[in-house]
């Protein structure tokens, strides 16, 4: 017992080091995001993350984004639990024939104005999942699409560009 004790506390730590982020392009993406959408929409963007069948490395990504990290509510964006005061619906992997009804209410019970983004590839077209029995196909083949974020999976970053992309397309 002695010796495993020894052992953690002589190792280096298992997990993985913090990001090397440049805090001042995160602060200025985020203030970019917040003051477009407010000014498109005279409010904060409320976005509602709907998993439409993926692997979830891309669900882990959106994540981070209201980590210590990123903090994207600290610019007044947030994320929604119903699609009913969401105005982005953030969509992610291939849509799979069971999941295709639920976007589709999913997307029918977002208010107008709603935007649609397909985060990752396989929510472009497939990716790794393409030709697959069980997948009906690609976001836009279920939902009209406003913005794709292509990675495998996008990183943190490139959905907050995205983000003000879509936003400053709108407006």
């Amino acid at each position: 017992m002695k010796k495993l004790l020894l052992q953690g506390l002589l190792r280096n730590a298992l997990t993985e080091p913090a990001p090397t982020l440049d805090n001042d392009i995160v602060a200025k993406l985020g203030e970019t995001l917040a003051a477009t959408t407010r000014r498109r929409l005279g409010r904060s963007l409320s976005i509602r993350e709907v998993d439409a069948g993926s692997c979830n490395g891309c669900e882990l990504e959106i994540h981070a984004l209201s980590n210590a990290y990123y903090d994207l509510e600290r610019f007044g964006l947030r994320f929604v639990a119903s699609p009913r005061h969401a105005d982005v619906l953030m969509v992610t992997g291939p849509v799979t024939k069971n999941m295709r009804e639920a976007l589709l209410r999913t997307y029918d019970a977002t208010p107008d104005p709603k935007w649609v983004v397909g985060v990752g590839d396989c929510a472009f077209n497939g990716g790794v999942f393409s030709g697959s029995y069980a997948c009906v196909g690609a976001v836009s083949e279920v939902i009209p699409v406003d913005m794709h974020i292509r990675g495998c999976p996008p990183d943190p970053v490139a959905l907050l560009q995205g983000l003000i992309a879509l936003v400053d397309a709108q407006a």
